[in-house]
């Protein structure tokens, strides 16, 4: 696994390839590593803003290309998010080093993790919380698309890519739904009866069975943690218990 000094050795690279490229006039850290040391496993998020008057899709080709070629980084997936491009890559070590780049006139905090180091930044907004049923709704979607792969016998198909996402007032709790058995890795930062109640139903095992017994721990979770939102998770309780019938 990577080490901090990995880690500060590509934060320290990318910062000199923000001084000798001038389309870049600021940047900034941002999550878990911009108001605090992290910890020893914190991947490192950089973002940067790009003068107005270049092209941003040139400048992420070749920075791509640098980080490609000094570091041997994979790219794994781009997200847009307005104005702004993240491209994330995986580095040897597994260290993940998400990129960001948006134009300079729209370069600005969106939320608390944001420490401006070079150059300025424009007030902005903060992003709102997603509202509680929001995130319900997007939570019981997934749920839904791994018991039909489980009807399909596309087994394996479940397991991938589907979480069913939980709610407390302050934070989303994360189970997967239909998910790898043994992969529990995001339970981390579930609630401990959470936790108990998905680890004590699963088994290291891909059989429609046991997939349902995971799905069905996954729902319990779910509608424990959104107790709290009243008649919406009530509502919608007897739909997601039909999902775990024979």
């Amino acid at each position: 696994m990577f080490t901090v000094t990995d880690r500060e050795r590509l934060r320290g690279r990318a910062l000199e390839l923000a001084a000798a490229d001038a389309r870049v006039v600021a940047g900034a850290g941002v999550g878990s590593l911009a108001l605090s040391e992290g910890d020893r496993w914190s991947d490192l998020d950089l973002s940067f803003a790009v003068a107005d008057s270049a092209s941003l899709a040139d400048v992420l080709t070749d920075w791509t290309r640098h980080i490609g070629q000094e570091f041997d980084a994979a790219q794994l997936f781009d997200l847009a998010a307005g104005a702004s491009v993240y491209r994330v890559f995986l580095l040897p070590g597994c260290l993940q080093f998400d990129l960001s780049f948006t134009p300079a006139s729209q370069f600005g905090a969106t939320g608390p993790k944001f420490k401006l180091l070079f150059g300025s930044a424009i007030d902005k907004p903060h992003l709102q919380p997603t509202p509680a049923n929001e995130l319900f709704g997007y939570a019981v979607h997934p749920a839904v698309r791994a018991r039909i792969c489980i009807e399909r016998g596309r087994c394996w198909q479940s397991t991938t890519g589907s979480a069913v996402r939980a709610i407390t007032p302050s934070v989303w709790l994360v189970a997967f739904a239909g998910c790898r058995p043994f992969t529990v890795a995001a339970l981390t930062i579930c609630r401990p009866r959470c936790v108990k109640t998905f680890l004590g139903r699963c088994r290291f095992s891909l059989q429609p069975n046991d997939l349902l017994t995971a799905l069905r721990a996954a729902i319990d979770g779910l509608l424990l943690e959104a107790a709290g939102l009243g008649d919406f998770a009530t509502r919608v309780e007897p739909r997601l218990r039909e999902l775990l019938q024979a």
